[in-house]
């Protein structure tokens, strides 16, 4: 069901991004091929031979209402300089300069990994003057939205190969830690430890029964921040306890509290995930998280108590006899 969902996400985000940029170009909001009338300013003055001169670009607020229909509170100043080449000139505006729209979009869309701004001198009259009157044409854009999601995707899947072999080092290293622990014979110790506490959370569970070490193991897991290797043990766990359970379509308590027992997600190191993105950062929220997950499990055991010892549930528990029954066949 999941992943019908994200699937109609993101048809609905493509479609969104489509009608966004057909109704952009219909109504021709970055006008493109039409040249912008500005003012260009050389304040170190300025001489044919050099090939690149500070300029300052000025565009006046009523030039550019009429051009892109967007009203500005003043003139728009734009620092720059203009490079001349035998393909002609072209001014290269101030890299990560405050940009109104659309100009901003025109830099997000066509300046690349420098985050450039970049316009061609159609028409001018180049001279010695230190102020001349210009006219520049601005690269076309087009399908702005459905760029950009391109463009997320791609930057997503580079990040996630990035996590993915960040994650592997934590999860070895976890991983072979509880290995060791199990066969040197210190996990069935930490069981053993943990039985009194977890006879309380499970009282359903037999002494001794598999049940018990799974949980343990899912619940330290997830206690040293690793969700991904919790999973796998808190669904063996799950079949564990299925094994007691007379229902096949009713939770017993046992299976309830498990479940809220990860929901609340209770750790002590923070999550793998998180230090293979902030790295030493995570220590910051080292208090923070262990406050919070002492909390959400606080108020899961609590309420899941309290709902099992209410008539209404207690009446479907499959442990009292009530319940559903496993058939025969």
């Amino acid at each position: 069901m999941l992943n019908y969902i994200w699937a109609g996400l993101i048809i609905f985000s493509l479609v969104f991004a489509l009608v966004g940029d057909v109704s952009d170009l219909s109504q021709d909001r970055f006008r493109n091929g039409e040249p912008l009338a500005v003012r260009l300013e050389f304040p170190e003055g300025q001489s044919p031979q050099e090939r690149r001169t500070p300029v300052r670009v000025r565009v006046s607020r009523t030039t550019f209402a009429d051009h892109y229909g967007h009203t500005l509170p003043s003139d728009l100043v734009l620092e720059g300089a203009l490079v001349r080449s035998a393909e002609g000139n072209e001014i290269r505006f101030g890299r990560d300069a405050p940009l109104p729209e659309p100009l901003a979009t025109i830099r997000t869309v066509t300046g690349g990994q420098a985050n450039e701004l970049r316009a061609v001198v159609a028409r001018s009259t180049l001279s010695a003057d230190s102020s001349v009157l210009a006219s520049v044409l601005l690269p076309p854009v087009r399908f702005t939205k459905m760029t950009a999601i391109a463009q997320a995707a791609i930057d997503f899947a580079d990040t996630a190969v990035s996590l993915v072999i960040g994650l592997i080092g934590a999860l070895v290293l976890w991983m072979g830690l509880l290995r060791i622990a199990e066969a040197s014979g210190m996990l069935h110790g930490i069981i053993r430890l943990t039985q009194p506490l977890f006879r309380r959370l499970f009282p359903e569970i037999p002494e001794d029964h598999p049940a018990i070490g799974m949980i343990v193991l899912n619940l330290s897991a997830n206690m040293l921040g690793l969700g991904n290797a919790a999973t796998p043990l808190g669904l063996k766990a799950m079949e564990e306890l299925q094994e007691l359970n007379p229902s096949e379509d009713t939770a017993t308590n046992s299976m309830v509290m498990l479940l809220a027992l990860n929901t609340a997600s209770v750790q002590i190191v923070p999550p793998v995930l998180l230090v293979a993105i902030m790295g030493l950062q995570i220590n910051q929220l080292f208090f923070s998280i262990l406050l919070v997950t002492l909390f959400s499990a606080i108020v899961a055991v609590t309420v899941t108590r309290l709902f099992g010892k209410m008539k209404r549930y207690r009446e479907t528990d499959p442990l009292l006899g009530t319940g559903p029954q496993k058939s025969d066949s």
